[in-house]
């Protein structure tokens, strides 16, 4: 991150103190804006990629990072059998919404 805003914005958030404070609004603020050519944006676009054409163009390294992060954030993993069973409730009602 401290790469990201160095490169990008010319921020050293390390020397950030006293006078110099950030609010966390325009800290949130640049991060949001980080660009794809930023270590940050690089590793956040290899992990958001769904496009297959490009997948298929990955290196085994930026595979291993996608496949990582995919493993350890599986947001299905991570719900109780209670909420999964709501969702697929809500997913069938919108079904039907759209069909009827």
């Amino acid at each position: 991150m401290e790469a990201s805003f160095a490169k990008q914005y010319g921020i050293r958030l390390e020397t950030m103190t006293g006078d110099n404070d950030m609010s966390w609004a325009e800290f949130s603020r640049l991060l949001n804006g980080i660009m794809p050519n930023t270590p940050l944006g690089s590793i956040v676009q290899i992990r958001a990629e769904e496009d297959p054409d490009i997948l298929e163009h990955f290196t085994p390294e930026q595979r291993s990072i996608r496949d990582q992060w995919r493993t350890e954030h599986d947001p299905v993993k991570e719900m109780t059998e209670e909420e999964k069973e709501e969702s697929v409730k809500e997913v069938q009602q919108l079904i039907a919404q759209m069909f009827s």
